[in-house]
């Protein structure tokens, strides 16, 4: 047995052990001969390499039978020097596009000049210092494709993330999101109808790059899971060199972007006491009964809207370590984050540590591990349809007091609820989350060109839930009320992927085969309890009754084979084609997998002899793919039917509780794309062209079901979608010398979206005004249209069928009113440099994407009760003859408040989105303290916003009303302004 073990052991000894050639060199500027340090040297042919240090220096062995080196640094074009003991290698420098950039693509990286799929990437350096709490926000109006929409100024709030369209109806919408390498839950866990955003956990000054995966053949390698695109997120890591110390410190305060308008107390009277004598009331005596307060004839003028905003601060304090040497490189760092939101009560606090570890043992083995760990604190505002959301304030009459005049508390005889009280005393709506989103790894270079690679990942997340609600509060009294609750999520990968390169003649052939298991838990528990001894008794130990309690577990699991290869021949031909195989728990025993392949091909034209010695042109390539990805996002147990308890008279029993479908199976998106990229002028002006076509079918859609049979919906492969669109990049170094420096990206993107099957239509519902039809967009606006003021009588007109006006609402028809889905959308990005200045202006916009102002039914609809309103409504209908769009005010009477176009509005706008100063002090001067760099700067986001829009901001959409009703306001606070000033130190 020990000679097999022996003659075992000296074969693969003698395998890997292979003769060297030892290599020294330098990596210099060509231009200006300076040492450049973190230079990328790799063995052509090979994943082996190094990184030059600091003085621009590295040193390699070489195996046998490989005679060339690639040698590659950011801002450089890339060179191919032959193998030598000695060499001095002089890199020139780029154009504004790196076109030998290197991209992270799944599971791998590749070089931006041989993408054949469409991916757009921000990098670490294009939202440095930039004021972003979560790192979906570095994306926007920076990466073409992506329609990023922030929701609200809620701190924390989960932001919706669009990848060319929407690409499903009941399922996911959301992109898949993976994290060096470790796939992530990015749904809420909140028992909240607001979701939370659990990747506002990320500290962004932790990441290096996102690459974003927008056409199947970059993203069907994610097959079940990538329909709506994928994220991938790169963290910074050490490199060979000097230990390098970055500390950063910024403070800063916030604003909102805009306050509406509402009437003054002399309005107030005025409008209503017009609404209450042209309905036959007296003003007066009808406030009095409404609210039970005589505060008509009061003295009071009470800004109410404005109560329900403060201003808030940002205070950030970062600190990393980093570097190594050529067999171990490391990366730590550490965060802390408070950030006290606009809106009273909300308050958001994180604190990040990361240790990022790579280390080669020997020629043949690396190890490394990426761990982080987070705890987050957010201190919620309530949902938009509650009493309590601060911003529904500015319901309140400005004739009321805010602080009862007898007690000198805030005042509760208002006409609704003062939510001003849920933020004094013990009251707290506060979640706790601690995560940590790490991995670690092994790779063996089994062979020169072999590689394998086996990585295991967790996602753990833990969110503790905390509510209190005192007995002054609307929803605590009499007594006071308590929620506890805590929900546990963990999800664990293991990759174990074997790469294979290899060079000969003039082709360049790579190719990756990989097996993933996934399985995700998610559990919890909760109890909530009434009556307190007093406010100052706040947990559910002190309740004298407990008044529910639940809990809750669930599992899944995936099972995935994949397949990739690359070829290059001539450095001018490209093509790529990929496979996965995913297995599911989530559907059915009959279809439990899906097989999503995808082929790309590519022509860098500019290497043809006929433009080959173009000077004009720098570089041209032709690219084009198809694909199918997939998309699971569905309830864990969607195909199954269901049991569940159900006590009767304090005895056991169990009932059916869901009926389910056999033949349950993925949603599949087939996609077609056709891109040209191109550089003029050795690549100063350089920019991308892509055309998509997507087409989903069997979408995942609930479907009613009559309730006689005691089930109400079932889940089923029932609907088609598509979505089409342009997307266009242009990029610039407009001035390009020693001392100023301007450079420019701009990018524009748009999609038009249509379901082309359903089941029946699914119309608006309530107050809301989104539906889904075959041949319209998704959520298109549906209700009745909104003529305007009869001139002779102040009378709400709607239109009719056949197309002429009528005062009566039961006569008019309901027609499409709006499209929520933006014509277009993008941002223009501008660097400045002048000597040790540096200015980033960045801005964004939006043509389209339709408002349906849900809150105007209440605030801007002529007095009919005594809500306060907009002073628009101070416009309204006098006398005959009037023209104007504000019927004649009725007390009660319903002039014009039903649902209609009235409130639907164009959400287009311009918003400066950030702007950066910076400036570097001279090295002389940083030196005396011992620092490589020392940075002062001054930053602003959200400064400036032009748009027609009449709500509080145009970028919102309230959560609580569901997926198909996009683009709707409710009480929606805005986006904060946000001013900082901050200082990084390098030493």
């Amino acid at each position: 047995m020990r000679k097999i073990l022996f003659f075992y052991l000296g074969l693969l000894f003698s395998i890997v052990s292979y003769s060297q050639t030892d290599v020294k060199g330098t990596v210099k500027n060509a231009d200006s001969g300076e040492p450049i340090p973190g230079a990328s040297i790799v063995v052509k042919g090979t994943r082996q390499g190094v990184i030059s240090g600091e003085d621009g220096r590295f040193s390699l062995k070489v195996p046998k039978g490989f005679d060339a080196l690639e040698v590659s640094a950011v801002t450089f074009l890339t060179q191919e020097v032959t193998v030598a003991p000695e060499l001095d290698i002089r890199l020139k420098t780029s154009g504004s596009t790196d076109l030998n950039e290197v991209m992270v693509v799944g599971y791998g990286t590749k070089i931006k000049r041989d993408v054949t799929s469409s991916i757009s990437r921000v990098s670490a350096k294009d939202f440095e210092e930039q004021p972003v709490s979560s790192f979906e926000q570095a994306l926007q109006g920076r990466a073409s494709g992506v329609f990023i929409n922030s929701g609200s100024g809620k701190l924390g709030q989960g932001l919706k993330i669009r990848v060319r369209g929407i690409s499903s109806i009941s399922a996911g919408q959301q992109p898949f999101v993976v994290i060096d390498g470790v796939p992530v839950v990015n749904q809420q866990l909140s028992s909240s109808d607001e979701p939370d955003n659990p990747l506002a956990t990320l500290n962004p000054d932790d990441i290096e790059s996102i690459e974003v995966l927008k056409d199947a053949s970059s993203a069907a390698i994610y097959g079940a899971r990538a329909s709506n695109g994928v994220i991938l997120v790169t963290t910074k890591s050490g490199k060979q060199g000097k230990t390098k110390v970055n500390i950063g410190i910024s403070n800063g305060w916030s604003t909102p972007t805009h306050y509406q308008q509402f009437l003054n107390a002399d309005q107030y009277r005025e409008l209503f006491t017009a609404a209450a004598e042209n309905a036959g009331y007296n003003a007066a005596d009808e406030f009095a009964s409404e609210t039970g307060t005589d505060d008509w004839n009061s003295n009071n003028n009470t800004n109410w809207a404005k109560a329900a905003f403060q201003n808030g601060y940002v205070r950030q304090y970062t600190a990393s370590v980093s570097g190594g040497d050529a067999r171990t490189r490391f990366l730590a760092s550490a965060s802390y984050n408070d950030q006290k939101g606009i809106i009273i009560g909300n308050r958001l606090t994180r604190a990040t540590g990361r240790i990022n570890l790579e280390h080669d043992l020997n020629k043949i083995f690396k190890v490394g591990a990426n761990i982080s760990l987070n705890q987050t604190n957010n201190y919620r505002v309530s949902s938009d349809n509650a009493f309590s959301n601060p911003v529904q304030l500015n319901a309140l009459p400005p004739i009321q007091p805010m602080y009862d005049p007898a007690t000198g508390l805030l005042n509760r005889n208002t006409l609704y609820y003062n939510s001003l009280i849920e933020v004094e005393g013990n009251n707290r709506n506060w979640n706790k989350i601690y995560r940590t989103t790490s991995s670690a790894f092994i790779e063996a270079n089994i062979l020169p060109n072999l590689k394998f690679r086996s990585q295991n990942g967790i996602d753990w997340t833990n969110l503790q839930e905390s509510n209190f609600l005192g007995r002054r509060t609307e929803d605590g009294a009499p007594g006071g009320y308590s929620y506890e609750g805590q929900t546990t999520s963990s999800i664990f990968t293991t990759t174990n992927t074997l790469s294979w390169l290899k060079s000969f003649a003039k082709t360049d052939v790579d190719a990756l085969a990989g097996i993933e298991y996934q399985n995700g838990k998610v559990s919890g528990e909760n109890v909530t309890g009434r009556a307190f001894p007093s406010d100052k008794f706040t947990r559910i130990a002190s309740a004298a009754i407990i008044t529910g309690g639940s809990s809750t577990a669930t599992q899944y699991r995936f099972m995935s084979y994949f397949f990739r290869s690359n070829f290059k021949f001539d450095e001018k031909y490209l093509l790529s084609a990929s496979v996965r195989a995913d297995g599911s728990s989530r559907f059915s025993k009959n279809k439990p997998y899906g097989v999503f392949p995808a082929v790309s091909a590519g022509w860098i034209i500019s290497q043809e002899n006929f433009l080959k010695e173009s000077k004009a042109l720098s570089f041209l390539k032709l690219r084009s793919s198809y694909g199918r990805t997939g998309n699971a996002e569905i309830g864990n147990f969607s195909s199954l039917t269901l049991f569940e308890s159900s006590p009767y008279a304090n005895i056991a029993g169990i009932i059916a509780s869901q009926v389910g479908d056999p033949n349950l199976s993925w949603e599949k998106t087939d996609q077609f794309d056709l891109g040209l990229d191109f550089g003029f002028l050795n690549n100063r002006i350089s920019g991308e062209v892509d055309y998509f076509f997507k087409k989903t079918k069997d979408l995942l859609l609930d479907i009613p079901l009559p309730s006689v049979n005691g089930f109400t919906v079932i889940t089923k492969n029932i609907g088609d979608m598509q979505n089409k669109g342009w997307e266009f990049v242009l990029n610039a170094d407009v001035i390009r010398n020693a001392a100023f420096k301007w450079t420019t990206s701009f990018n524009i993107s748009t999609y038009r979206n249509k379901v082309t099957r359903l089941v029946a239509p699914v119309q608006p519902t309530d107050r809301n005004v989104g539906r889904l039809a075959v041949g319209a967009p998704f959520g298109q606006f549906y209700t009745k249209k909104y003529m305007g003021v009869d001139p002779d009588n102040g009378d709400a007109l709607y239109m009719k069928a056949d197309g002429t006006t009528t005062n009566d609402y039961g006569l008019a028809v309901d027609t499409v009113v709006g499209n929520p889905n933006p014509d277009y959308y993008g941002g223009w990005n501008n660097k400045i440099s002048y000597k040790g200045f540096d200015l980033d202006i960045l801005t964004q916009f939006v043509k389209g994407g339709d408002i349906f102002n849900l809150a105007g039914i209440f605030q801007s609809v002529n007095g009919d009760y005594f809500d306060n309103q907009t002073v628009d409504q101070m416009n309204y209908w006098k006398k005959p003859g009037d023209v104007t769009n504000v019927p004649q005010p009725r007390l009660y009477e319903g002039n014009g408040t039903n649902k209609s176009s009235r409130w639907v509005q164009d959400g287009s706008y311009f918003r400066l989105k950030s702007v950066t100063l910076s400036y570097s002090l001279p090295r002389q001067l940083a030196g005396k303290v011992k620092a490589s760099n020392i940075k002062l700067f001054l930053s602003g986001q959200n400064l400036l916003t032009l748009t027609k829009y009449k709500g509080y901001d145009p970028e919102v959409n309230t959560q609580f009303i569901g997926s198909v009703n996009l683009n709707h306001d409710f009480y929606t606070p805005p986006l904060a302004k946000t001013f900082l000033i901050g200082l990084n130190v390098d030493l």
